[in-house]
């Protein structure tokens, strides 16, 4: 008899923390920044009760691993996540206490790649697919890595 032919899947876990946020960049002046960002450029900021959602593949077997039945070790993601989301976003005021946004915009794009830049260092290499961050139910980002748009 053959051995099953191998399972594959896709794990999906999400996150979900609070943080506040000023958007405004440097390289504008006052008056540009409020323009741009109108009520989101409050000099005292605002805050979001964000979701990070996370595709987890194997991108090269996607196998099902035949012992523990597990693409990824839930209790291992979840640590991850607990590091390179939880503890740096929850509870922040992103633009003061984050260091990467001292000198990059927080938008919801930006988060997101924060987000991939950290889980990318946890994460067996290639397992991440995709970072999906909800600043609200009608603002949704997908972030694929560095992905590039040719001429």
């Amino acid at each position: 008899m053959a051995p099953p032919a191998a399972r594959l899947a896709r794990l999906s876990r999400t996150a979900a923390f609070s943080a506040c946020h000023r958007l405004h960049s440097k390289s504008l002046s006052d008056e540009e920044n409020l323009k741009l960002f109108g009520k989101c450029n409050n000099p005292n900021g605002h805050g979001h009760n964000y979701k990070a959602r996370l595709l987890i593949s194997l991108l090269v077997s996607l196998q099902i691993d035949p012992v523990s039945g597990m693409v990824i070790n839930l209790t291992d993601l979840k640590e991850y996540m607990q590091e390179a989301i939880m503890e740096p976003l929850d509870h922040k005021n992103l633009d003061k206490d984050v260091p990467y946004f001292s000198e990059v915009v927080s938008t919801t794009e930006n988060v997101a790649v924060f987000i991939w830049e950290n889980l990318k260092k946890l994460l067996p290499m290639g397992t991440l697919y995709k970072v999906k961050v909800y600043e609200t139910d009608q603002n949704i980002v997908v972030y694929k890595g560095e992905e590039t748009i040719s001429e």
